[in-house]
């Protein structure tokens, strides 16, 4: 009898695979991300360490529901970096992130007016953060954050994509 039953799994196994498929295409839907360019009054960025992926990052996160791009950028901002908006930040772009899926998508905004009272202590989630030179950017940062670093300071053309072409 288990062998039966194990015969069954293996033949309703694409069929429940292409179900989970649907059912997440339509109740999940596309996620959206928002991520900030912090440039300082040397024109440094912030970026921050996270415990949980490898490299340096621009700061940002998830849009919640119910949140505007805005409300997720600042909130994200404080969390990560104790840096506060004192004028509202520019649209550098909105792109495609496929290697996370291919409906994510990430709003980058450029900020040059804020406020940071001390630089955050190391915490769960972020456990280092820093302003740096574009051309002294810690080894380990992100292959998309450097694209968005290059464009927004160096006028690299805008690729439409997180990574890469």
């Amino acid at each position: 009898m288990a062998a039966g039953l194990s015969g069954l799994r293996v033949k309703f196994e694409p069929w429940l695979r292409r179900a989970f498929h649907l059912y997440w295409r339509f109740a999940r839907g596309m996620t959206l991300g928002v991520r900030g360019v912090v440039l300082d009054a040397e024109s440094r960025v912030f970026l921050v360490k996270h415990s949980y992926v490898a490299g340096w990052h621009l700061p940002g996160g998830g849009v919640e529901v119910g949140e505007t791009f805005g409300e997720a950028l600042q909130r994200e901002l404080v969390e990560e970096g104790r840096i506060v908006l004192t004028a509202e930040p520019d649209l550098h772009g909105i792109f495609l992130n496929s290697h996370v899926s291919r409906r994510d998508h990430v709003a980058v905004f450029v900020i040059t007016a804020f406020t940071q009272d001390h630089p955050p202590a190391p915490n769960r989630e972020i456990v280092a953060t820093g302003f740096f030179a574009a051309d002294a950017l810690p080894e380990d940062t992100t292959f998309g954050t450097r694209l968005r670093i290059a464009e927004v300071l160096h006028g690299v053309k805008l690729i439409p994509t997180w990574r890469s072409p």
